[in-house]
């Protein structure tokens, strides 16, 4: 355990499974405590719930709070939890969904805005809420947001996808200009193809022909894992990262810049 979120309390949505549930115990693991906001409990890959686990392998605490992102009321209470624990410090807006793929002649747009309203739309309330509670403390923070190579290069079949991530990308600018004076630093990150139950089971890559044709196209030759989104995550969210602000992070394995 290093000790590098020691004091902070951080809010990170969709953190009951896969790269949600891989930052808040690499958060805990580095002594922030942590709110799992999630509209499940139990982890998609099955195991402990993780705020169960935060409280058996570390000494952080934490709790759960069921958490629907599209919901405002539901992302103020994940933020006032962290009341409990001394005051939020740290939101991580993680929360977000793939899907609907295909031509844009075939998306429909009940579609195009459920996507929306739950990958971009919940990032600006989260942010929002988020920047509200850190100028009423004053003690400034850091706001990080997941985003996705797709938020930076465009891919035929999944044009919503690509539109809401490109927006976390340029919302992640904006709030970085306007919170910068209260001492909140918002970065974003924009991780590649990482093995999750995305990739393993709702659209599957792992085990596949696909996985080896995709890792040709990665110079490290290999899909992240959650953790090294996580890992990505714990530096901008800590003093180490403490002149850092408005910065997209790629998690690409090289992906991005030499193919």
């Amino acid at each position: 355990m290093n000790s590098v979120l020691d004091g902070e309390t951080a809010v990170v949505t969709g953190a009951a499974s896969g790269i949600g549930r891989a930052i808040a115990l690499t958060f805990a693991d580095a002594g922030a405590d942590v709110v799992v906001a999630d509209l499940r409990e139990e982890p998609r890959q099955g195991g402990v719930p993780t705020h169960e686990r935060i409280a058996e392998e570390t000494d952080a605490e934490a709790t759960y709070v069921d958490c629907d992102v599209t919901d405002p009321s539901a992302l103020e209470a994940a933020i006032d939890a962290a009341d409990e624990f001394g005051g939020l410090s740290i939101m991580v807006n993680n929360a977000g969904v793939f899907g609907p793929m295909g031509s844009i002649t075939e998306i429909s747009v009940e579609d195009y805005r459920d996507l929306m309203a739950i990958n971009l739309d919940s990032v600006f309330i989260g942010s929002k809420l988020a920047a509200e509670k850190l100028i009423e403390q004053g003690d400034g923070g850091a706001i990080v947001n997941i985003s996705s190579l797709a938020g930076l290069q465009g891919y035929g079949e999944i044009a919503p996808y690509c539109t809401a991530k490109a927006g976390v990308r340029n919302l992640t600018y904006s709030l970085a200009d306007d919170l910068g004076p209260h001492g909140i630093r918002v970065n974003a990150i924009h991780p590649g193809e990482v093995e999750t139950a995305l990739t393993t089971d709702d659209f599957p890559i792992v085990g596949t022909e696909q996985e080896e044709a995709l890792k040709q196209m990665i110079p490290l030759q290999k899909l992240a894992q959650p953790e090294d989104v996580a890992n990505a995550a714990l530096f901008l969210a800590s003093d180490m990262a403490g002149h850092i602000t408005a910065e997209s992070l790629l998690v690409d394995g090289g992906t991005r810049n030499t193919s």
